[in-house]
């Protein structure tokens, strides 16, 4: 079965056929960096980390743009709110950003560039698009430049838009020959932050930017563009329209993640209803959450409760257990070569990670069965598949990113909590029964499940 993914520019899954054999170059609008993330932003970060990985097990060699924009209308909103420079708003809010993309267990981008790092490449493709009739500076000098919209007669192909069908664009007009016409380039106000440009000076356009950013580091035309649905219009339409305006091929497929609302509204901090993970990380652990954004469909929208997210939590524990009640067998599980041909399946089908985890379950359940059954050969082999399948959703309890951080601490309490059980062991040997249950009963109160089992009592923190 091949590779698959939904193509938003051509309504349909599409078979995917990269652009240089064995190499896979995907750019992600990355973050607008006004304010620190909600789960909403590290939802997408997440979705195509997954992407990222499930390309590289099959052998692609990846390279994944992820930029950030570093200037805009509302970082200079904030910074003048604050009375700080705007480039002091775009710093601490990148930083929460790429602490947020760690925290999650998302794998750094090959590049990740910034869009007042690249006003050159900007003003290149500005004079391409004027020079080829599909642009204009205004004419009373104020350093302003459009997009002709009604010069590109295949504008609106991403969304299904036709032009006649475009409101007004967003963008303050101050010459424009056409209301639908967009800003590649916005001319200096008092005040604010502006670069030289033949035209004037000015800042970017947010549009202009993705496109000087994604050709300059993956190429006139590369394979895959990546991004929230709410971007497809008018932030990628325009995207598209300047860069094949440009004659650059730009993106060969779209793909696009659905958003995550609360109470069925858009998250959002002009509406009050944000999540951030710091605070999401105080009631579950980071790999957790990742689970839970991680484990619908990319395209499917994600309603948040917290109900689902201790489920969700509860879920990975079951697939931890058994990995951690492996090694306690095993002493080393070691990730297979490759994953049953069922996960790859799923995953072929356009990321379908919500079947490829239906096979994870179902590995841990067989697991189960085998570790009770003392089978160790059987053990060894679901343990190690599930391994490898875990290591392409960036769930594995065994990689560094998730075992790291608890490894020290668990061996001193599995140190104190071994004399406990010995205790407790020497008391059922002189049928203190009473005695064995009140240590146990401590145990539990501290947060230590104790299960016993034909092999002896092992132990397990308790989770949520």
């Amino acid at each position: 079965m091949s590779l698959r993914f939904y193509d938003t520019s051509a309504r349909q899954v599409r078979e995917f056929t990269p652009l240089r054999e064995g190499c896979a170059s995907l750019y992600l609008c990355g973050a607008t960096v006004q304010a620190p993330p909600h789960i909403g932003h590290i939802r997408s970060g997440v979705n195509f980390d997954i992407l990222r990985r499930w390309l590289t097990h099959l052998g692609y060699d990846v390279t994944f743009c992820r930029n950030v924009t570093d200037i805009d209308d509302k970082i200079i909103n904030v910074a003048a709110a604050e009375d700080v420079p705007w480039w002091q708003v775009s710093e601490r809010n990148q930083r929460a950003f790429t602490h947020a993309y760690d925290v999650l267990g998302c794998l750094p981008p090959t590049v990740e560039p910034r869009a007042t790092g690249h006003v050159p490449e900007m003003i290149d493709l500005m004079r391409r698009l004027i020079d080829a009739g599909h642009a204009y500076a205004a004419d009373d000098r104020s350093g302003d430049v459009y997009f002709d919209v009604r010069s590109y007669p295949r504008y609106g192909e991403l969304s299904n838009q036709r032009p006649d069908q475009v409101v007004e664009s967003a963008d303050a007009a101050r010459d424009k020959r056409d209301p639908r016409d967009f800003a590649l380039w916005k001319g200096a106000k008092p005040g604010e932050p502006s670069w030289d440009t033949p035209w004037g000076r000015g800042r970017p356009g947010w549009h202009l930017e993705c496109s000087a950013m994604a050709t300059k580091y993956l190429g006139p035309t590369f394979d895959i563009h990546g991004g929230g649905l709410d971007l497809v219009f008018p932030h990628h339409e325009n995207e598209l329209a300047q860069s094949r305006a440009a004659d650059d091929g730009f993106a060969r497929y779209w793909l696009h993640n659905g958003l995550l609302t609360v109470g069925g509204e858009k998250m959002s901090k002009s509406l009050g209803n944000s999540l951030r993970i710091p605070e999401l990380v105080e009631k579950v652990r980071p790999v957790e959450l990742r689970y839970y954004l991680g484990q619908a469909h990319y395209r499917s929208t994600i309603d948040y409760s917290d109900s689902a997210l201790q489920e969700a939590a509860a879920a990975y524990q079951r697939i931890e257990g058994f990995v951690t009640r492996a090694v306690e067998v095993l002493g080393e599980v070691a990730p297979a070569a490759d994953v049953p041909a069922e996960f790859a399946a799923a995953m072929d089908d356009d990321l379908g990670v919500s079947q490829a985890l239906a096979v994870v379950h179902g590995h841990v359940r067989e697991g189960n069965t085998a570790l009770n059954a003392g089978s160790k050969e059987k053990v060894a082999e679901l343990a190690g598949q599930l391994r490898t399948m875990l290591g392409v959703l960036g769930l594995d309890p065994l990689s560094e990113q998730w075992a790291s951080g608890e490894q020290g601490l668990r061996e001193v309490v599995d140190a104190l909590v071994a004399v406990a059980l010995e205790q407790r062991q020497a008391a059922r040997a002189r049928k203190d029964y009473a005695a064995a249950d009140a240590i146990r009963d401590r145990l539990t109160e501290a947060g230590v499940v104790v299960e016993d089992t034909p092999q002896g009592p092992r132990w397990d923190l308790r989770r949520g």
